[in-house]
């Protein structure tokens, strides 16, 4: 199980950070906007103190001290959830042999982290329906936690091959 626990680790940090190598392709080939890291360790640093949802929006909430640290750290905690929940719900064979709709499936589920607790709770609504495009929110959500899964699936097959 420790092993286990190690390559979700590795995992998800080699996904996740796919994920940020992707956004900053976005980023700078067509001018989309980076995540707001320093927002999500705000939303991570109130839950402490009680406070979950944010109805007037995160940025309307005061700062808090080392916001955007937390917020990178707890990029990378989740996704580290996230690759472990692969190998929890298709055992430790799926790091064995690894395949890629296992990943698809549980980096799609995840959209609904995003949708119904984390954007919401920052005060964007409901699958970012207070978004200025929620559209194009959505899709990115889409397309992003399917490049976290493409992620997840080629760092299982580079720690299978070796």
């Amino acid at each position: 199980m420790l092993k286990d626990l190690v390559f979700a680790i590795i995992i998800g940090i080699g996904a996740t950070l796919l994920l940020d190598i992707w956004t900053q392709l976005l980023k700078h080939l067509f001018k989309l906007p980076a995540p707001r890291w320093d927002f999500v360790g705000r939303w991570f640093a109130y839950m402490p103190r009680g406070r979950f949802v944010h109805p007037e929006g995160i940025s309307k909430s005061a700062p808090v001290a080392s916001e955007l640290a937390i917020g990178w750290v707890m990029h990378y905690v989740v996704g580290c959830i996230f690759a472990l929940a692969v190998i929890v719900i298709w055992g430790s064979r799926w790091l064995e042999e690894p395949q890629l709709l296992p990943a698809l499936i549980v980096g799609w589920v995840t959209v609904g982290a995003g949708w119904y607790i984390l954007q919401p709770g920052m005060g964007v609504g409901v699958a970012c329906s207070k978004a200025p495009k929620p559209n194009l929110a959505r899709s990115l959500n889409v397309v992003g936690h399917t490049v976290f899964a493409i992620g997840m699936y080629a760092t299982a097959c580079l720690l299978a091959s070796n």
